[in-house]
Order: structure tokens, then sequence, then C-alpha cells
């Protein structure tokens, strides 16, 4: 992987807060012409830098304003449990991210749902899924920073 220089570093933060710009918005914007600043772009694709270009929807107008942080315990680490895990995040809508944790929590989830009716479906569906020892629920009350990484 190629080290990233302040031009690349500068396409990555434009690209960040908005990947809807033409390639020569981008260009201008960093000082270059189009073809050089595309084979940039390009060169980061497929390093894997950029992995995706989405849009950032708002959950609020689309009917999912609870957004639930979920800290998972269990007591089985074998790899079949994880396999089964790692299905059911991969196959469960309501869960938009999730990390492996250090510290006394295994896994934690960020979930995303339209009401506390519809956490609680969650709830029911993964804990029949996969057998948990803790399963601990934080409601966010407020989005306070939904940012671009520091670049």
């Amino acid at each position: 992987m190629a080290e990233l220089d302040n031009i690349d570093r500068a396409i990555l933060r434009l690209l960040a807060l908005d990947a809807s710009l033409s390639l020569n918005e981008i260009a201008d914007k960093v000082s270059l012409t189009a073809t050089p600043c595309w084979k940039r772009i390009k060169r980061m694709e497929e390093e894997g830098i950029i992995r995706a270009r989405v849009a950032v929807l708002d959950a609020d107008k689309l009917g999912l304003p609870v957004s639930v942080f979920v800290s998972v315990e269990t007591a089985d680490h074998s790899a079949e449990w994880l396999a089964k895990f790692a299905e059911t995040v991969a196959n469960t809508p309501e869960i938009v991210g999730a990390w492996r944790m250090s510290g006394d929590v295994d896994y934690l989830l960020h979930v995303i749902v339209a009401d506390i009716a519809a956490y609680d479906a969650f709830y029911r569906k993964l804990i029949a899924a996969v057998h948990l020892r803790n399963v601990s629920s934080r409601f966010a009350m407020e989005r306070m920073k939904d940012g671009a990484l520091p670049i």
C-alpha cells in the first residue's frame, strides 16, 4: 500500500464530507487536473482505503428515530459460537454497527429501530438466535456528532 500524501488526504476529506462531488470539483479543490485525481481515487479504492461511496440517510425522517447501543457478553468464545454470532449480526438489518471489545463487554452493537416495540422484537430475535450471558441496552437521547474520520 502506498503512503498517503497531503493531496490524497485532501481528496479523502472531500469525499468523506460529500461523496457526490464530481471528479472535476474534487480535482479543482486539490489543485490537480481530472486524470491524476481520478488515478489517485482509483488507487485508494483498489487498496481498500475507500471502501464505498454512500449516501448518509436521516434515520428520523425514515421513521427510525431510536438508536440503541447494546452491550453483549458471552460465556462461549468457541469458533462455532463466533461464526453463528457473526452470521446473526450480518443478517440483522437493525444492527448498523458491531464491534468486538476489550474489557468487561465482549461486543458492542449499534441498533436502529422505529420504537421500543421494534427494539423488543429485535431483542427477542437476537437472544433466540445465539446464546448470550448478558445483554445490556442504552438508548441514545440525542445525537451530538456523526462525522467523518479525522484525516
